[in-house]
C-alpha cells in the first residue's frame, strides 16, 4: 500500500504569523511593567491581569446568556452559563500563586502598588452588577474615569442576569410576581418567598430545561461564592488583618461580602423540594 507523506507545516509567512495576528501575543507581553525590582511582583502582576481578562470574558458570556433568555432559548442560555462556570473555575485557580506568598514576600513589593486595589476594578464591578450585586455607592471609585463610570451607571439600571431569568420564567407561565419584573433594577435584589416557591415547583415538577437552568445558575453562584472565599483566604494568608491596599478594610470587608449569596432563592428553595 502506498504511504502518503504528511504535509509539512508552513513555517515562513513573510511577516508576522497568523497566530500573532489573531492572539496579539506580542501586545499582551508588553503589558507587564513592574513597579519594583522584586521578582515576585511579576507573578502577582500577571495573575492579576489574567483575572481581569477572565472578568471581561464572564461579562461577555453573561450578556450572551441574557440575549438567549430574552429570546426564550433556555437551552442555549444553559450552555452559555455552563461554559462560564468553566471560566470561573480557571479564574478561581488564579488565587493559588497569590495565596502561597508569605506576608514577607507580599510586603516586599506591596508598597509599589501605592493606592492600587482590586476594589477599584471596573470590570469586576461589571461582574457584580450582572450577577445582581447592585450598589450605587460602588460607582464612586470610578468617578475619575468618566467613560467607565458612565458605562457602569448604565449597567446599574439595567436588568441583571437573574432579572432576565425571572422574566423568562414568567413568560413560561410560572408565578413570578409582576412587581419584581417592573422593579427599580438599580436597587439590590431582595429575596422573595414567591420566587422561592417558583423554584421549588421547578425542582419538583420540571420542566426539565428550567431545572437545568436552575442548576446552571447554581453552579455559577457556587463558583462566585468560592471566588469570594478564596479571595478572603488569600488576603488573610498574605497580609492578615492589616488595612488593604488603597485604604480598603481588607479582611473585614471581604468577610462581610463572603456571606452574601447571589440568586438567593435557588439556595433556599431546596428546603422545600
Amino acid at each position: 500500500m502506498e504511504q502518503v507523506c504528511p504535509v509539512a507545516p508552513k513555517l515562513d509567512f513573510g511577516g508576522t504569523t497568523p497566530y500573532e495576528d489573531y492572539v496579539r501575543a506580542s501586545v499582551l507581553h508588553t503589558l507587564q511593567r513592574q513597579a519594583s525590582d522584586d521578582p515576585r511582583e511579576m507573578s502577582f502582576l500577571v495573575t492579576t491581569q489574567v483575572m481581569e481578562l477572565y472578568f471581561g470574558l464572564l461579562c461577555f458570556e453573561w450578556r450572551q446568556a441574557q440575549k438567549e433568555l430574552r429570546a426564550d432559548d433556555v437551552t442555549a442560555a444553559v450552555r452559555t452559563l455552563r461554559r462560564s462556570e468553566l471560566h470561573m473555575q480557571a479564574l478561581n485557580a488564579a488565587w493559588r500563586p497569590i495565596a502561597r506568598m508569605t506576608p514577607g514576600e507580599f510586603n516586599s513589593f506591596r508598597d509599589a502598588l501605592g493606592e492600587g486595589s482590586g476594589f477599584q476594578s471596573g470590570r469586576y464591578r461589571e461582574v457584580e452588577f450582572l450577577l445582581g450585586e447592585k450598589s450605587r455607592s460602588m460607582l464612586v471609585p470610578h468617578r475619575s474615569a468618566p467613560a467607565q463610570h458612565d458605562a457602569l451607571e448604565a449597567l446599574l439600571s439595567e436588568p441583571s442576569l437573574y432579572d432576565d431569568v425571572l422574566a423568562a420564567l414568567h413568560r413560561r407561565g410560572l408565578d413570578v410576581p409582576d412587581e419584581l419584573l417592573k422593579r427599580d433594577f438599580a436597587e439590590a435584589y431582595a429575596p422573595d418567598e414567591r420566587v422561592e416557591a417558583v423554584w421549588a415547583h421547578v425542582y419538583r415538577e420540571g420542566p426539565r430545561d428550567l431545572l437545568e437552568l436552575g442548576e446552571a445558575l447554581t453552579d455559577v453562584a457556587e463558583e462566585f461564592s468560592r471566588w469570594r472565599h478564596d479571595h478572603l483566604l488569600a488576603t488573610r494568608r498574605s497580609m492578615g488583618s492589616k488595612v488593604g491596599t488603597g485604604g480598603s478594610a481588607g479582611v473585614a470587608w471581604l468577610e462581610k461580602r463572603v456571606r452574601r449569596a447571589v440568586f438567593p432563592e435557588l439556595w433556599t428553595a431546596r428546603s422545600y423540594v
